[in-house]
């Protein structure tokens, strides 16, 4: 592509990302703190990823996820994983009508935009898989019948990193469908005093309707336009490959610690989210930082790691950081 032809495309970004600093603006009258978790949100959005988040309760999980879609007037349904759930509650069921003779379809929760699934540990193997199809299919089957998901369908799922006790957790397989794992930190002590004294004086702001569901689709595909030079490409499918064969990047002593490496969906993965990043940044082009910026939460949970690096107290995060710093930017 040419230069002139770039300068074009990163006014028309330029242009059409406009609305990001608007939406950013009207979910941070609700949510106190917590930029990179509104941020990781956006991003999951624009590049048509779900996302899988790590935190302890009560760190706004449901209150972000709801304003975003307040924000753009979709729909919200929050649906709450336990051991006895099953598969019929979250898609849907066929329901016989005495009235017409007839099964009726009933259709679940998850026909909405944005699903919050919460605690997807908590139920067994079935309900997830069939939660996890929805997301990649993007359509239910209910009976002989099959809806398409209203666009756009976006999950985020829930883990408590702490309570593991009557917990199924997620296989490597289905976990490799969440285009991002984020970690929900704690808020900083001045932004908890601000929560205290808006719960105090009961005075909650409303985040105002700012864009249309359309809005996004138009967004989806302006993000896939922005530019990735072929460099950026080689150096996402180098960092890729680091996680699989370390020792062909001077990391060898990375080798014993990973049981095995990310899969192309993560490369997949690091493409588009490093273009919704520059797409949030109101740029035209991927750069390097870019790429580095997303590189954790797309990759933190395409790691396995082996009993050593468990007995060394390694986490995924070193590793990245490890190969990040070994692998040549361009």
């Amino acid at each position: 592509m040419e230069t002139v032809n770039i300068k074009e495309l990163n006014e028309r970004i330029q242009r059409e990302s406009a609305f990001v600093d608007i939406m950013t603006l009207e979910m941070s009258k609700v949510i106190v703190g917590q930029k990179q978790l509104v941020e990781s949100l956006l991003i999951g959005l624009l590049a048509n990823g779900h996302i899988l988040l790590e935190g302890v309760p009560g760190l706004a999980k449901t209150l972000a996820i709801r304003t975003l879609a307040s924000v753009i007037d979709a729909q919200f349904s929050r649906i709450q994983f336990t051991p006895d759930l099953l598969p019929a509650d979250l898609i849907g069921t066929l329901i016989y009508s005495q009235r017409t003779e007839e099964f009726q379809v009933k259709k679940g929760p998850v026909f909405a935009n944005f699903i919050l699934a919460d605690e997807i540990n908590r139920s067994p193997a079935k309900v997830q898989s069939a939660l996890l199809e929805a997301m990649q299919e993007r359509q239910v089957t209910i009976g002989e019948h099959t809806f398409p998901l209203p666009e756009p369908f976006l999950v985020l799922a829930t883990q408590n990193p702490i309570e593991q006790e009557g917990t199924y957790p997620l296989p490597e397989a289905q976990v490799d469908r969440f285009m991002l794992k984020v970690i929900v930190d704690y808020p900083k002590k001045e932004e908890e005093k601000l929560i205290v004294r808006m719960n105090n004086s009961g005075e909650f702001p409303v985040a105002a309707q700012v864009l249309k569901p359309a809005d996004i689709r138009k967004a989806r595909e302006v993000v896939r336009e922005v530019y990735m030079d072929e460099k950026i490409e080689r150096y996402i499918v180098d960092l890729v490959f680091a996680t699989r064969e370390p020792g062909q990047y001077r990391l060898s002593n990375l080798q014993p610690l990973i049981a095995y490496g990310s899969s192309p969906r993560a490369s997949i993965s690091l493409a588009i989210a490093s273009k919704a990043y520059a797409f949030i940044r109101r740029r035209g082009y991927v750069i390097p930082e870019d790429v580095r910026a997303v590189a954790y939460e797309v990759l933190r949970h395409r790691i396995g790691l082996t009993y050593q690096a468990e007995a060394d107290n390694v986490v995924s995060e070193d590793i990245i950081t490890s190969i990040i710093n070994a692998v040549e930017v361009p």
